[in-house]
């Protein structure tokens, strides 16, 4: 099955380097920490995953999904609950946090299938786009992983995730989700 572009109006054929989102202070009087607010709440989740991550596969999964997100900490933090029926039933979560001192999000991923919080990706909003940074490992290959959180308005928002085996020069996308919030009343049903 044929899948998206490997791009996106977001990723805009970025090269960046994973310094590139520290590139300067927040803006006066915005220090971020409310910068996920918008996330709040019940969502419905189309995903369309990589089937085989950088080996330069073409070949797109789609499935279905629900997540709902809640502050935490007084709103320096969020959490948020990711499920679906995909692959046998797969329940997810992020753990955010905002350093109030560098004005900067740490996200955190775990799912019920290790139970371990993976290494977090780090960065911060700006002109309406997050970018994070961040290593891994994929199949024993060290990796940069990058999250990119764009097309945000009060309904609808699109999240990427993104490998580099070269530091940052080159990104392969793997994983985007199209989210659209579930009205109140429907979440209520």
């Amino acid at each position: 099955m044929s899948g998206p572009p490997l791009r996106s109006a977001a990723d805009g054929a970025r090269r960046e380097r994973a310094e590139d989102f520290r590139s300067g202070p927040a803006q006066a009087g915005h220090d971020g920490s409310r910068d996920f607010d918008f996330w709040f709440g019940r969502w419905h989740v189309a995903n369309e995953r990589l089937k085989e991550r950088l080996v330069g596969s073409t070949e797109w999964e789609r499935f279905e999904a629900t997540q709902e997100c809640r502050p935490i900490l007084g709103g320096v933090g969020n959490i948020d609950d990711f499920e679906s029926d995909w692959d046998g039933g797969f329940t997810g979560m992020t753990l955010r946090l905002f350093d109030l001192a560098r004005r900067e999000w740490s996200l955190y991923w775990a799912s019920h299938r290790d139970g371990v919080l993976q290494p977090p990706v780090v960065g911060r909003f700006e002109d309406g786009v997050g970018t994070f940074f961040g290593r891994d490992v994929h199949q024993g290959r060290p990796v940069r992983v990058r999250f990119l959180w764009s097309e945000i308005t009060a309904r609808s928002a699109l999240w990427q995730q993104a490998f580099s085996t070269d530091e940052g020069e080159t990104w392969e996308t793997n994983w985007i989700m199209r989210m659209t919030r579930i009205a109140t009343t429907e979440a209520q049903m």
